[in-house]
């Protein structure tokens, strides 16, 4: 495995990875490269030293070989899959089509043969991360249930049983709120504009000397 190992201090909150392998060498050059691409790296020689390590901190996929002495990887991803909700990608030497199979069916969310390019590695994890995160976030368009109603804020509808009300709400668009009284709200017989009209007529009177009659008052 060819790679740059460049140091790196990875940020608190980048995903955290757990590399499983008894092969001490490989394992440092693990750390040091997926440090270098931005991961926090815990490593572990064994699956009974890994399952130490699961024991107390948390992580968000593990790199782990298949061959290692005492419990093999298969067998440390088939208890994961049963326990974890974590993603494995497994490392081997062991690259026929029928140990990649063996590797799925354990629980393997991928399967990497030996050798292999360090960059590739970084970027299969990224993409199962990518994909993980994606099915945990929620959509905008599902309906939400809200209590024995339900909420679809596609069609802005809330429904509780067979009764169905539309709300004001929709996707993308704020509510309209009502006007204030007497901002643009209608004039029923045009009285404001009559009585605006009298109050011009009187008010052109007075500056002209007319006295109004008591005709002109009502």
């Amino acid at each position: 495995m060819a790679a740059s190992t460049r140091e790196a201090t990875p940020h608190a909150d980048a995903p955290h990875l757990l590399v499983v392998d008894d092969d001490a060498r490989l394992r440092d050059l693990l750390r040091r490269f997926l440090q270098g691409e931005g991961f926090r790296v815990t490593v572990a020689a064994d699956a009974g030293e890994a399952r130490a390590k699961l024991s107390g901190l948390a992580f968000d996929l593990i790199v782990l070989d298949v061959m290692m002495p005492g419990e093999s990887g298969f067998d440390l991803t088939e208890w994961l899959a049963r326990t974890h909700d974590i993603p494995v990608v497994l490392l081997t030497a062991r690259g026929a089509p029928e140990d990649r199979i063996a590797g799925f069916e354990h629980g393997a969310e991928d399967y990497l043969a030996k050798p292999f390019e360090p960059r590739e590695l970084s970027l299969r994890i990224r993409a199962i991360l990518r994909r993980r995160a994606a099915r945990r976030t929620p959509t905008m368009a599902a309906p939400i249930a809200l209590g024995d109603a339900v909420f679809d804020p596609v069609r802005g509808t809330l429904s509780r049983g067979d009764e169905t009300i539309r709300t004001h709400w929709r996707r993308g668009c704020a509510p309209r709120r009502p006007r204030p009284p007497g901002r643009g709200s209608p004039d029923p017989g045009g009285l404001g504009r009559r009585a605006r009209a009298g109050g011009g007529r009187r008010a052109r009177d007075r500056r002209a000397g007319h006295t109004p009659s008591p005709q002109d008052r009502a």
